[in-house]
């Protein structure tokens, strides 16, 4: 796995400094495609939720998260590795815990220690009595909540996803091999199973890119509201 994880890195370092190198004022496809993707996250979703001011701040992490994941979710669908590497918790984890950080630091950074926990736990205009009741349930849905549904959300998408192609896969090489191999020509099922796979497969592509879309963004948002003036 994490032979998989070097592999998409080195990947997406390699096309973006590709891409990034060989700029021209009249775009050719590859170039055209680029840019529309990141152009996409840097406007349609750093800039349109932070501003232009907080965006350019936090671009560069937010961009490598976007690319970073989708690079290791659609190691799922490529022949020889198979398997999403955010389809296992712990980089899933590493994801979300660099998501928390960079929430927490944009926090402290605009209010200060205390201003940004205040703000976090405490509503305002909620009656004194019952504050502390708020206030934990706050602290769980900002603090402990929000990095949790980050990590499983992004987990259990990719994990769903690769048994999927798994057992229709599988179920191809069972009907061609095994049952059509002997005779058997209710073998001939796995020409579903094989299109099922393909299809999942389509899927799968559009869910890896999603899924690194909705990391990113709800990443952005959760900067957007330490940064907000108002809880």
């Amino acid at each position: 796995m994490l032979l998989i994880r070097l592999i998409a890195v080195a990947a997406i370092i390699a096309i973006l400094w590709i891409g990034s190198s060989r700029l021209k004022i009249v775009p050719r496809r590859g170039q055209a495609a680029w840019e529309f993707i990141f152009d996409f996250v840097r406007r349609g979703v750093v800039i349109e939720t932070l501003g232009e001011k907080d965006g350019k701040r936090f671009m560069p992490i937010l961009v490598t998260i976007f690319f970073a994941t989708l690079a290791m979710n659609l190691t799922g669908i490529i022949p020889g590795l198979q398997i999403a590497s955010t389809g296992l918790i712990g980089q899933a984890i590493i994801l979300a815990v660099v998501a928390y950080v960079m929430f927490i630091y944009a926090g402290i950074r605009k209010h200060g220690t205390g201003g940004f926990f205040r703000r976090s736990l405490i509503l305002p205009g909620v009656p004194k009595v019952i504050v502390p009741v708020i206030a934990v349930l706050e602290g769980l849905s900002t603090f402990i909540v929000r990095p949790v549904t980050l990590t499983l959300r992004l987990t259990m998408n990719m994990v769903a996803g690769h048994m999927l192609l798994v057992l229709c896969f599988l179920a191809t090489d069972f009907f061609f091999f095994t049952v059509l191999a002997n005779g058997n020509f209710m073998g001939l099922l796995g020409v579903g199973t094989l299109a099922f796979g393909i299809a999942f497969t389509v899927l799968e592509l559009f869910v890896a890119a999603l899924q690194a879309y909705i990391f990113t963004i709800l990443s952005t948002i959760y900067i957007q509201l330490a940064l907000a003036d108002e809880h």
